[in-house]
């Protein structure tokens, strides 16, 4: 209970005891009423009043909050129980508001609660007493300031919707762990902000994640099921060395009719084995249970496996193009790190004498500091390397030489401190070890810049695939006579050859998506053929004119297929292919009147384009040049018009996966979600969890926590909830499908 008592104007709010930090929630509204500043006002509007110092003269403050229990009435939760001494002598119940601190009275038998529910209709300080008209109507303004230091005035209204999104935002995205919402320091930092947002409680929020999960899967229900979507997986599995139980996930890639790509998470189960037998039944039940009707592409990595797991799956997909012969695609990222770790498994000295003195230096802190202080004498400063791990991958690798490179200085001024390094290391790296170590840099720096390209998964690649793998080849045909790198090089080109150097083996969707491509076509395919053709023709056996023939013959196979494909699409149409050829009547309109004109049209002495469809008057056109910000999406969608069975194609296919790298991150999610402390997740609640984090994110590398969520997660209602709405929401696609 607050005292009488005289407060001055540089008293700051530690003077004033016992007053709870809620009455000071709307810091705006005090701020209005208290222009002068002065504490004393902050306490209520009425302090000044002289009956109210009298009232706080008579209260008990030994029977504050007394007689709560009976106090049933909701306005009650804005008020603070005193028992004041009247003038007959008897103590009876008043109620403080927490606000503005007003006292009234509240005696049962004399009041009820006719005062306080006044008063609280006409409290100025209460942020949730606003009236419903004015919140309605009446909107406010807001400042926001943009990057570039402009700033933007706009109308702001409370929108209980938009908190209630923002939270599943923030506390799924945000990475904070459930119980947080229940912070008091949160609690009272949303309040300061908007004193009207209602917060749920931890179990509700989990819930709302839940509701949002069915309700967007059942959205994305809708689009996947649909005939027209072109839908493109990628897959892999990760063991959880918590729950020691084998997950897999399923990624979803298509491009919308407003040539948008999209990748979403629709699957991260529980498989039995790695066996190909258990992974293909899993794939084939995400499918079914999502109604997916035009699965085209999956792209897995190189394990035999998942070879055997396809062989079933296309078995039970109908209508797959050359039934499931270019089905499979293989991860690009995946090979490019078997053929740097072919050239890897080659010691190099100097990087071996780079590896020891690192790890030497790493081993203790006081080493470290010793390092500090010689990267100070030599002034360089490495953050990286520092706080760098131990290499247990290539790329891992690479980052080791790149951050030790740039302190290469600091390593002559550790050995000068430190007598032992050189005497436990052996030999403290040189010059002519740094000279070496650029030039491993240099080389590794082509295949590090690869992998990063490919592993991309929100914005269309697959046309860039060959002119990638090519780049790669003629990169390793161009150090294989260096001295440096000879020992390494045939072995690495060994694994390249062992899956890009035939075309054959590569699928025909990468051929279809160079032709789909207005910067290539069938210009830079036969560049491709014959390169490919050049570097297969190791024994000089072929002439330059037969490679020139064979890859003239190569293109002219593949548009021819990618014809027949284009016809399929005729036929998905419901359109003929007569029907959809250009005539002159819908290119010109003829002077009905000049019969010798309409006569000369219609004789074929005129040069008609009636003959050529869509596909061919595309092909035929000369590629468009050469520009660093081109978006192929962008151009098809301008010139859709123009192709429209072409262009839906073209989506379809540049929608492809060249790499496993969208479902593989997946797992950083997993591991952050399933630890030590979370062990007993049930695996729809895990799949829940990471869904949601996938799709509020709509992007393609999501990591997120949940510390100490498996308390309100592990609910089993919740897993029965989210199975039951799965089951119905998959009887319903079948009764519409039927």
């Amino acid at each position: 209970m607050i005292q009488t008592m005289d407060v001055h104007e540089d008293q700051d709010l530690d003077g004033l005891p016992n007053v709870p930090s809620s009455r000071y929630r709307n810091s705006d509204a005090h701020d209005a009423n208290n222009e002068d500043g002065n504490p004393a006002n902050w306490i209520g509007i009425d302090f000044d009043d002289q009956t109210q110092k009298e009232l706080r003269d008579r209260i008990n403050p030994t029977r504050r909050g007394e007689g709560r229990d009976n106090c049933t009435a909701p306005v009650w939760k804005y008020f603070e129980i005193e028992w004041i001494k009247e003038d007959d002598g008897i103590e009876r119940k008043w109620a403080e508001c927490n606000y503005c601190l007003h006292l009234l009275a509240a005696d049962p038998n004399r009041n009820g609660t006719t005062s306080i529910n006044k008063h609280f209709n006409g409290c100025k300080l209460n942020p949730d007493n606003i009236p419903k008209q004015v919140d309605d109507k009446q909107q406010k303004l807001s400042f926001t300031k943009a990057p570039n230091g402009e700033g933007h005035v706009y109308t702001w209204k409370h929108d209980d919707t938009r908190i209630q999104l923002a939270l599943l935002g923030l506390f799924t995205i945000g990475e904070l762990p459930f119980k947080f919402i229940e912070n008091e320091a949160f609690i009272e930092f949303v309040n300061a902000l908007n004193g009207r947002v209602k917060l749920p409680s931890r179990h509700k929020i989990s819930r709302d994640v839940v509701s949002f999960y069915l309700m967007e899967r059942q959205k994305l229900y809708k689009h996947l099921s649909n005939p027209k979507t072109a839908i493109h997986l990628t897959t892999d599995t990760w063991t959880s060395s918590c729950q020691k139980i084998n997950y897999m996930v399923v990624t979803a890639h298509f491009i919308t009719e407003d040539f948008v790509m999209h990748k979403r998470v629709v699957n991260f189960r529980e498989v039995d084995t790695h066996k190909a037998e258990d992974m293909a039944r899993e794939l084939l039940i995400c499918i079914n249970e999502w109604g997916m009707k035009n699965v085209m592409t999956m792209t897995v990595d190189n394990a035999k496996t998942n070879d055997a797991a396809i062989n079933i799956i296309v078995k039970e997909l109908p209508g797959i193009y050359e039934n499931g012969k270019h089905f499979h695609i293989r991860c690009m990222a995946h090979i490019i790190n078997l053929v740097v770790k072919m050239g890897l498994k080659h010691e190099v000295y100097h990087v071996k004498n780079l590896q020891d003195a690192v790890k030497y230096i790493r081993a203790s802190p006081q080493r470290i500091k010793t390092f500090k202080q010689a990267m100070k004498d030599a002034a360089v400063e490495s953050q990286r390397f520092l706080c760098g791990e131990t290499p247990t991958r290539w790329n891992s690798t690479f980052e080791l030489l790149r951050s030790a490179y740039d302190v290469k200085d600091a390593f002559l001024e550790y050995s000068h401190q430190d007598p032992m390094f050189q005497k436990t290391v052996g030999r403290v790296p040189s010059h002519s070890d740094f000279e070496m170590i650029k030039k491993m840099m240099d080389f590794l720096e082509k295949f590090k810049k690869k992998t990063e390209k490919v592993s991309c998964s929100t914005k269309p690649i697959f046309h860039t695939y060959t002119r990638e793998i090519l780049d790669i080849e003629q990169h390793l045909r161009k150090h294989e006579t260096n001295p440096d790198f000879m020992f390494m090089v045939p072995d690495m080109k060994h694994k390249y050859d062992k899956y890009w150097s035939d075309y054959d083996t590569i699928s025909d969707y990468v051929f279809f998506a160079i032709l789909l491509d207005p910067q290539c076509k069938s210009k830079f395919m036969k560049v491709v053929f014959t390169q490919m053709l050049k570097a297969k023709n190791k024994d000089k056996k072929m002439s330059a004119d037969e490679i020139e023939s064979k890859a003239r013959a190569k293109v002219i196979d593949i548009e021819c297929k990618l014809d027949k494909f284009f016809k399929t699409y005729l036929e998905r149409s419901n359109m003929t292919s007569s029907s959809q050829q250009e005539t002159p009547e819908e290119v010109v309109n003829f002077d009905d009147e000049n019969e010798f004109f309409g006569s000369y049209m219609t004789s074929g002495s005129f040069p008609s384009t009636s003959s050529e469809s869509q596909l061919q008057r595309y092909l035929n056109e000369d590629p468009i040049g050469f520009d660093k910000g081109y978006d192929i999406l962008t151009w098809w969608k301008n010139n859709a018009v123009r192709f429209p069975i072409v262009a839906r194609m073209a989506r379809d296919i540049l929608g492809m996966q060249i790499s496993t790298v969208a479902s593989e991150s997946t797992f950083s999610n997993g591991r952050r979600v399933i630890t030590d402390y979370r062990t007993n997740l049930s695996v729809v609640i895990v799949e829940a969890l990471i869904c949601t984090q996938d799709w509020l994110r709509k992007s393609s590398l999501p990591i997120y926590d949940y510390d100490e969520v498996h308390d309100v997660l592990a609910d089993d209602d919740l897993a029965i909830d989210i199975v039951d709405a799965i089951h119905n929401l998959k009887l319903t696609g079948k009764r519409s499908g039927n």
